[in-house]
């Protein structure tokens, strides 16, 4: 692969995360070393257990490597503050899910103007920012509907546009296509690939679903904790 010209959102360098003892490891990534950079959507494919959700939280900063080092927007993970990290995962950062984690007690629109409440750079219109993001999602006539009265496909889309309402230059998305239809799924990868494109975000998607590759800009396969081939 060409290194492109843009410094990458998210670099990890000779990274490693162990669980348990140095005796007895369980689990977690050993020596890892990636990239992702802007306008691209980033594939991480291997089965469960495999680390994929470990790589993932490092990224976030919600836990810390036992060795190497995660560079997050130019700068060493560890010399952010908590507070830093908090403000970052709020304003520059998206997450999406594999279970939605959408509040039912919330209309539609209501789920994807609630982030926006978090980001203190946030200085648009909340409920014009949040119709525009549906409809470009194509669901803007579900606004006033709760989670319960959606399909698995719209509560990802609606996932999806709460994951973007930030503007966050930086989105990881954990098996989001696993709860699911092949048909459902494919939709929303694309939705993903074509938005991460056109706005020149990034995206890291950690999925065991060999259905998504031919949408990825590049894969990485990663088993029992290593990278095993791009």
């Amino acid at each position: 692969m060409t290194t492109p010209s843009t410094p990458p959102l998210v670099e990890l360098n000779g990274v490693s995360k162990q669980y348990g003892s140095p005796q007895q490891p369980n689990g977690g990534i050993r020596d890892i070393s990636l990239a992702v950079y802007p306008g691209e959507l980033l594939l991480l494919l291997g089965p469960s257990g495999s680390g994929k959700t470990t790589l993932l939280t490092l990224m976030a900063g919600f836990i810390g490597p036992n060795a190497g080092k995660v560079t997050l927007f130019g700068s060493p993970i560890t010399t952010y503050s908590g507070e830093a990290l908090q403000q970052i995962r709020a304003s520059r950062l998206g997450f999406i899910f594999q279970t939605f984690m959408l509040i039912d007690s919330l209309k539609v629109i209501e789920n994807v103007e609630l982030v926006m409440r978090f980001a203190p750079s946030q200085t648009k219109d909340r409920r014009a920012h949040a119709l525009t993001l549906l409809d470009m999602f194509q669901i803007s006539h579900l606004a006033n509907q709760y989670p319960s009265q959606l399909s698995q496909g719209e509560k990802q889309r609606v996932a999806i546009a709460r994951a973007v309402a930030n503007d966050a230059p930086l989105l990881l998305a954990d098996e989001p296509t696993a709860s699911l239809s092949a048909e459902q799924g494919a939709e929303i990868i694309h939705l993903l690939h074509e938005f991460v494109q056109v706005h020149q975000k990034g995206i890291i998607v950690a999925s065991h679903d060999l259905r998504l590759v031919p949408f990825s800009d590049r894969v990485l396969h990663i088993e029992n904790g290593r990278l095993i081939k791009e």
